[in-house]
């Protein structure tokens, strides 16, 4: 299988994540992200269920791969890494009430000289849980233990040429699939028929490319349900005069970039005929505002400002760093674009910007995914902002943006 980058850009990425390394102290490194270990070593396969790693040593060339036995060519197929250094443990340690996959790990890490040494493990990670580390501190007595969360993550936030150019094919898949989605949206027709369609050409892809899974399933709260933005979708036919919320992603090579937009079935209600302008406008202020050297911050603070002339207030956070991610988020898990964060926007940088405002029945969305330039910001899509009207009989086909 060819490797989505250049073994130099690994080889570059694996240098950065070692620098990190050595800043912090840690002298080897578990990696149990899937995100990270795709970005470090190529490995992508939905195995990340059961326990898997791979290991970066600061002194060693090669990461070590460690996982299930009957994923250990999957690891061969797709990493740059050497077969010599994918090491598989047996299917007895899968789900097992006796055995555990970090027993077997320790034994490996002890076995080439690496128990006594200080160790970085990723504590705030969905796929690392605390029996894994207790069983990991058990086996490894001499070993120091280090939270290294976030390490890779954080080498991961710039985004190199061949990333930007990946999320760009992932931005036309994530148009078509939402164009796809609202031709599909209007009285009558069932929630999860809207799903299967978004879903159907996020895989079928767009412009020649097609598409991967992405990290989140669609997203597609309805009516009083708009209120709150994580619901996904259910058997219910949509109702004339309702508002649909629709976020979904393209990905490809497991790079996303989301996209959402509220759609009304006939004539919008009161509440989203005011909401959609002042939500446009403040994206046209923040995006305005974005350049490299000022701060995550700062960008939060434009929009509460554009907000605030109308008497609103958004509790949760405008958006966050996004890019290469696996289930169950796309996110990156290190700048939120919020008040407070002083991370310094960088060109290459990309996030999602969800100004979304969600009350006590009904809500609106909106967002954008954008990379940091040399001078300013672009957006990754260039879909229609507003709230988009449909025709509730579906008759004519034409929807209009107000």
């Amino acid at each position: 299988m060819m490797l989505p980058f250049d073994i130099l850009e690994y080889h570059e990425r694996l240098e950065k994540t070692k620098k990190r390394m050595e800043e912090k102290g840690v002298e080897v490194l578990l990696i149990t992200d899937p995100a990270n270990m795709n970005y470090l070593s190529g490995y992508d396969a939905w195995s990340f269920y059961v326990h898997q790693m791979l290991v970066i040593i600061i002194d060693e060339a090669q990461p070590l791969w460690i996982g299930r036995f009957q994923d250990a060519n999957g690891a061969r197929k797709t990493t740059w890494i050497y077969d010599e250094n994918v090491i598989a443990y047996p299917d007895y340690y899968v789900h097992s009430a006796i055995y555990h996959p970090m027993d077997f790990i320790a034994e490996i890490l002890t076995q080439i000289g690496q128990g006594n040494r200080t160790i970085g493990v990723e504590m705030d990670n969905y796929y690392f849980s605390a029996k894994a580390f207790e069983q990991l501190k058990n086996n490894l007595p001499n070993a120091t233990f280090k939270n290294a969360d976030l390490l890779v993550n954080g080498v991961r936030i710039v985004k190199s040429d061949q990333e930007i150019e990946y999320m760009k094919r992932a931005a036309i898949i994530a148009e078509h699939a939402m164009e796809k989605g609202i031709e599909s949206i209007y009285a009558g027709a069932k929630e999860s028929d809207v799903a299967a369609t978004i879903y159907y050409h996020l895989v079928k892809g767009s412009n020649g490319h097609g598409g991967d899974y992405p990290s989140i399933v669609p997203l597609l709260p309805a009516g009083e349900n708009t209120c709150t933005p994580h619901l996904t979708w259910s058997e219910r036919a949509f109702m004339s005069g309702e508002a649909v919320i629709i976020e979904l992603a393209g990905c490809y090579k497991r790079y996303h970039v989301p996209l959402a937009r509220t759609v009304s079935i006939g004539t919008p209600s009161e509440e989203m005929t005011t909401l959609s302008p002042i939500v446009t406008e403040g994206i046209q202020e923040v995006l305005a505002s974005i350049k490299p050297g000022i701060t995550c911050g700062d960008i939060e603070e434009t929009w509460r400002k554009s907000i605030k002339k109308y008497g609103m207030e958004k509790e949760s956070r405008l958006g966050y760093s996004v890019g290469l991610g696996y289930p169950p988020d796309w996110g990156e898990h290190t700048a939120s674009l919020r008040k407070g964060d002083q991370t310094v926007l960088e060109p290459n940088m990309t996030f999602h910007l969800i100004p979304g405002l969600w009350f006590d029945n009904y809500g609106i969305e909106i967002s954008e995914t954008f990379r940091v330039t040399d001078t300013g910001c672009e957006r990754f899509t260039n879909y229609p902002q507003g709230l988009i009207v449909r025709d509730p009989l579906n008759i004519n086909p034409t929807d209009k943006i107000s």
